[in-house]
């Protein structure tokens, strides 16, 4: 009996580790996992294509006014399956290979992105304006330069 324990103990002692140092030492993960997803507000346009093929409704698309439209995405409800970043034509979705999105409030998991619309004056619809300063929303009065002509008359 004690000579099949010693096989024992001399097996185990030769065998390779069968686990990792996490939390010293992080393993990668492997390129193609789908993580974390990570959403480039600059390059969305509100399209809504991610919404319309998320499975699990972690997309939500609220148009406040005509030319104000909210997207709210509720990470605590992904399922990774990335349908979204496939969905996306602009790039503005991915996955990355971060998979650590423990957090003690569920408010960090949820991401809402205000999109100003710009709004077509032949058909209607709504449209990012691609210029930067076309997404100010605020429209003012603008003076004009001096000594262009009659006094008090703005331009808009």
């Amino acid at each position: 009996m004690i000579a099949a324990k010693l096989r024992q103990i001399a097996f185990a002692l030769g065998a390779p580790r069968a686990t990792v140092d996490y939390p010293l030492a992080p393993r990668a993960p492997h390129p193609a996992y789908r993580g974390r997803v990570v959403v480039d507000t600059e390059a969305c346009v509100g399209c809504g294509g991610c919404a319309a093929v998320c499975p699990a409704r972690c997309v939500e698309i609220h148009d406040v006014d005509r030319a104000t439209r909210v997207i709210v995405r509720r990470l605590d409800r992904c399922l990774l399956c990335g349908r979204c970043e496939e969905a996306c034509a602009y790039g503005a979705v991915r996955l990355v290979a971060d998979w650590e999105t423990a957090t003690p409030d569920r408010a960090d998991l949820v991401i809402e992105q205000r999109l100003f619309m710009g709004m077509c004056e032949r058909c209607g619809r709504c449209f990012r304006p691609a210029h930067p300063l076309d997404r100010v929303a605020a429209t003012g009065l603008v003076p004009p330069p001096p000594g262009a002509g009659e006094e008090g008359t703005w331009t808009a």
